[in-house]
């Protein structure tokens, strides 16, 4: 068996803390920040436990929060204020996911 040399090692390991640090200094990206200060939440839970949250400004559709039962929460944002979730085309509408948070 050959030994393990110890430079390969630590440029190894020292390129890997370099990326996790790069990606800690990266900007948060929080989609429930672009959740304006005056909507009102509407908070219902769905038969399957999904809990849904709608806010409104002026009784305007702004943003969705989807909490599903299992699974991270996702947000669906009307930007273009028609009432409905923002999409393009024949597509689905755009679904942001929060999958990190760096407290």
């Amino acid at each position: 068996m050959a030994p393990i040399h110890p430079v390969p090692l630590r440029i190894a390991l020292l390129s890997t803390l370099l990326a996790l640090s790069a990606c800690a200094a990266l900007p948060a990206g929080d989609p429930a920040a672009d959740i304006p200060p005056d909507a009102v939440p509407t908070i219902r839970t769905e038969a399957n436990g999904d809990v849904v949250t709608e806010y409104r400004v002026a009784g305007q559709l702004r943003v969705v929060k989807v909490e599903p039962s299992r699974g991270p929460a996702y947000y669906l944002y009307d930007r273009d204020g028609d009432g409905l979730p923002d999409k393009e085309g024949d597509n689905p509408p755009q679904t942001y996911f929060k999958l990190f948070e760096w407290n």
